[in-house]
């Protein structure tokens, strides 16, 4: 960081640090392991191949991924998992500053006998560090809201970069928190953040249980960490001394100071205002819109989205060849043959997107394409088995790039990583 630090700032890393340290997050048993592992974004791996590389970086070349802020590492684990899965050769780096949550990270690591992963402890505002060297891909997942300096903390993830790489980011956002913010102003009167964490979250626990039901968390269904995430979930949401939510512009003007080009917002589709707005004439204002002004149209309409995760890289990405028969489409955590039964009756694809209920048109042959989707054949291999089945190369074609339409802004649909021969 340029300068010296607030004393304030000093303060409240020191109880940041107080806090992760006696409650590790989020909350996880390493044993159950053995009975599932976590999924989200940003850095399932099919994402990464797609919106940072173009699913043009061949799955042979070895990844050197960061996890900065690991936390009790559920980043870490599903990306060191999907490479041990794939077979593909790589290290993941777990870095952070909390002994204890690296215990449980490591821990669950242990469990699941992964050797691709490395474990430091350590702060994103001391990157870029010459022995890390330089990473293809950073993971900062609820990181960079809790930082003394966003922007300088995302300075120096940019100049951790391979030439290439890219960063996954997650952020909060204000309307989908409605009501967490008052309740942090209530608990800091009542426990200030100077208070041992023990002694606020005894406060935190039973202020909620004595909040009205005119507290507007209370009536927030979106939010549910204080009820369901332990001491360490509750803590967080509302007891954490630095917590700073970001709209989609103030998120994309983060990006953009820091030196990188914002690739996508995930799921694209939510940031669609066309998606929520079925009237012409409001479709057409916002037409006028740019990119950044639709998805915060997008944001303010639908109110409940609670954070933003978007890919990012320094330099210009590729854009994924779907024009090119030998790339290979890929469902993320979908089974091909089991979606294309179940869109095949009413040919839609019904979608939740926390409330927001969507029936998604599907073209005509969208069953036969999908069942054939397995991870293995190429759009061409996959273009030839629907049309030897009477369809027209026309008609495949159309409804190839009408599903791609539908499904890529659902991150659903993604190509996958070039393999070795092709493919």
């Amino acid at each position: 960081m340029t300068g010296q630090p607030l004393p304030e700032q000093d303060e409240r890393d020191r109880q940041l640090a107080a806090q992760y340290d006696s409650y590790p997050y989020p909350a996880r048993n390493p044993a159950d392991e053995a009975k599932r592992l976590i999924i989200g974004s940003p850095s399932h791996l099919r994402e990464v191949d797609h919106w940072i590389f173009g699913a043009r970086r061949p799955e042979s070349q070895p990844l050197r991924a960061l996890m900065a802020g690991g936390g009790s590492g559920d980043g870490t684990i599903m990306l060191a998992q999907h490479l041990a899965r794939a077979g593909r050769p790589g290290e993941v780096v777990w870095l952070d500053r909390s002994a204890a949550a690296r215990k449980v990270a490591q821990a669950r690591a242990e469990r699941r006998g992964l050797g691709n992963i490395r474990f430091t402890e350590g702060s994103i505002l001391d990157l870029p560090d010459p022995q890390l060297g330089l990473f293809d891909y950073i993971d900062c997942c609820g990181v960079l809201h809790h930082l003394p300096d966003p922007l300088q903390g995302l300075r120096n993830l940019a100049a951790s970069l391979a030439p290439g790489g890219g960063i996954g980011l997650m952020v909060y956002a204000p309307h989908g928190r409605t009501g967490v913010y008052m309740l942090q102003d209530a608990l800091r009167l009542l426990t200030p953040p100077e208070e041992a964490p023990a002694t606020r979250l005894e406060i935190g626990k039973r202020l909620w249980k004595q909040a009205p039901e005119t507290a507007w968390l209370r009536r927030n269904p979106w939010i549910t960490d204080h009820t369901e995430g332990g001491d360490a979930g509750l803590y967080d949401l509302l007891l954490n001394p630095r917590d700073v939510a970001y709209t989609v512009p103030q998120l994309a003007a983060l990006i953009e100071a820091a030196g990188l080009r914002l690739r996508c917002l995930v799921e694209p589709l939510r940031y669609d205002p066309d998606r929520y707005l079925p009237d012409p004439r409001l479709r057409e204002r916002a037409a006028g819109l740019g990119p950044i002004g639709r998805a915060a149209l997008a944001e303010a309409v639908a109110g409940n989205m609670g954070i933003h995760i978007a890919y990012c890289t320094r330099d210009p990405a590729p854009e994924p060849d779907w024009d090119n028969p030998d790339s290979v489409p890929v469902l993320r955590e979908m089974d091909g043959a089991t979606l294309a039964r179940a869109v095949a009756p009413q040919g839609v694809l019904p979608v939740n997107f926390d409330g927001v209920r969507m029936n998604l048109a599907l073209p005509r042959l969208a069953p036969a394409i999908l069942a054939r989707v397995d991870g293995r054949r190429s759009l061409g291999e996959i273009a030839d088995a629907v049309a030897a089945g009477g369809a027209s190369r026309e008609q495949v074609a159309r409804d190839l790039a009408a599903l791609r339409g539908v499904m890529e802004p659902l991150n659903r649909l993604l190509l996958a990583a070039p393999r070795p021969g092709g493919g």
